[in-house]
């Protein structure tokens, strides 16, 4: 009952800014209410201030005793939704998929089913000794997709 008040809650504040989405909602044993959103240009404090007041002026402290913590996906969270991969374009990605190989490359683009990678790689000559760059693009499908990580560099 608790979780249904606070996810219409949260659609509703959610969708007076259509940037923002929601990335997990948890709760635990003791009421403990833990939202964790995202935005298409990021999330400012702001924004989880009016969605912390939207839960918490609207759920009945008599009724139900709860804490509640809303925080934004942090710069070293995993990916989780396509439109988080989508707002990272043309950033670095570390990316291991189910099968246990790692790919590490530039996001190049970012559908509702896969992502695409490009990287270089140097490789042997076809012919002759020595090495040469070649550019490597992957798809990947998100149902193959582990775990991807942003990659922050300095």
């Amino acid at each position: 009952m608790l979780k249904q008040k606070v996810t219409d809650l949260l659609e509703e504040v959610l969708s007076e800014n259509a940037s923002l989405f929601l990335i997990s909602l948890d709760i635990q044993g003791a009421n403990e209410i833990k939202v964790v959103i995202d935005g298409d240009q990021g999330v400012k404090v702001e924004d989880c201030i009016a969605v912390s007041r939207k839960v918490e002026h609207n759920l009945d402290r008599e009724e139900e005793d709860f804490s509640l913590e809303v925080m934004s996906a942090g710069a070293t969270s995993p990916l989780l939704l396509p439109r988080q991969y989508k707002k990272n374009l043309g950033r670095s990605l570390s990316v291991k998929t189910v099968s246990g190989n790692k790919v590490e490359g530039l996001l190049d683009q970012a559908t509702d089913n896969d992502v695409t990678l490009s990287w270089k790689a140097r490789e042997p000559k076809p012919i002759g000794k020595g090495k040469v760059t070649v550019e490597k693009v992957e798809k990947i499908a998100y149902a193959d997709i582990a775990e991807a990580k942003v990659m922050i560099k300095f």
